[in-house]
């Protein structure tokens, strides 16, 4: 199926697009580190099924723009970015999928927006409700002597950077397949101090495997893809992301304890790094109480983070089902 593409000006940037098929808009937000692409799949097959699939670069990726100021990268500017994405297509509404950091982009588009988008679909990342703490989520994140978390690694702008951007074609094919189900079924690949650690010596890549022949979800030529893409961008934009976090927690201050209440779906891989992550064994269990309409929880067997990558036909089955159970 031949995509099509355009730019379009949405919340003061030029945002990338593609686009498949005609019907009720579906608009699929990639996270960390991908683009349009992670959602080549999903594009065919929901236009086959008879919907206006729209998957976009996001801010800071690909061919859409990428803001100078760290500030330019909170929650509200993303969201802000995709409702500008529905005024420039002329619709008055939208399902919205979000996968990684692409999730809570969408959680909180259904959360803040509940008028413009009539159904969430989550991957990886299940909503997580602004709690009343009075601490700022990075002073929670572990770290020790010898590890931090991923997420404080990010924090200090040029560090990841530099070490992403020395070989941009290895970074990628590491990422993928250290966060991928194989890899993650592998004892050598658990270890580093738990999950999303990165030793203070070795660095996010450091002890991370490349291996010699990829997992059957992802070709070299995809790799090639997306490594191109971050020759095009660079790693600043999506890394900004998560120089917002406590940003995000200031400024979500006004919905502490709010609930999403459009029809919902959550889909995750049982060897997602995400899953292993500190609460999650309690919140996911309470996640209707916080999605008080979520239809379904699915858990995909043997799948690791990539969801509707490395499981597009589960995936696909399971988001077509949903549309259509919207009416």
């Amino acid at each position: 199926m031949q995509f099509r593409h355009r730019s379009i000006t949405t919340n003061g940037i030029k945002m990338h697009v593609t686009e498949a098929g005609s019907g009720p808009l579906v608009v699929m937000c990639h996270g960390f580190p991908e683009s349009w692409y992670s959602w080549r799949h999903q594009l065919a097959a929901l236009a086959e099924a008879g919907f206006h699939a729209v998957a976009p670069d996001m801010r800071g990726y690909g061919q859409t723009e990428s803001p100078e100021a760290i500030d330019q990268f909170t929650l509200f500017h993303l969201v802000g970015d995709v409702i500008g994405v529905l005024d420039a297509l002329g619709e008055s509404e939208a399902v919205i999928v979000g996968h990684d950091w692409g999730a809570p982009v969408a959680w909180h588009a259904a959360l803040i927006r509940p008028d413009r988008f009539r159904g969430v679909v989550g991957l990886s990342v299940p909503y997580r409700p602004r709690q009343a703490e009075t601490v700022r989520p990075t002073s929670l994140m572990p770290q020790t002597a010898y590890a931090i978390f991923y997420q404080l690694y990010f924090q200090q702008p040029g560090v990841a950077e530099v070490e992403f951007e020395r070989d941009h074609r290895q970074t990628v094919r590491s990422l993928l397949y250290a966060a991928s189900g194989e890899a993650r079924a592998s004892p050598q690949v658990q270890g580093g101090g738990g999950a999303g650690m990165v030793p203070r010596v070795a660095g996010f890549l450091g002890g991370r495997p490349s291996p010699s022949v990829l997992p059957a979800w992802i070709t070299e030529a995809d790799v090639d893809f997306y490594a191109h893409e971050f020759r095009r961008a660079g790693f600043r934009g999506g890394l900004n992301w998560y120089r917002n976090i406590d940003k995000n927690w200031e400024l979500l201050a006004p919905w502490i304890g709010a609930k999403v209440v459009v029809p919902a779906l959550y889909i995750a891989g049982d060897r997602d790094l995400v899953l292993a992550f500190r609460g999650m064994d309690q919140l996911l269990p309470a996640l209707k109480h916080f999605v008080p309409n979520l239809r379904e929880t699915i858990i995909l067997s043997g799948c690791g983070h990539w969801t509707q990558q490395e499981r597009p036909q589960e995936v696909n089955a399971a988001v077509i089902k949903f549309l259509r159970s919207l009416g």
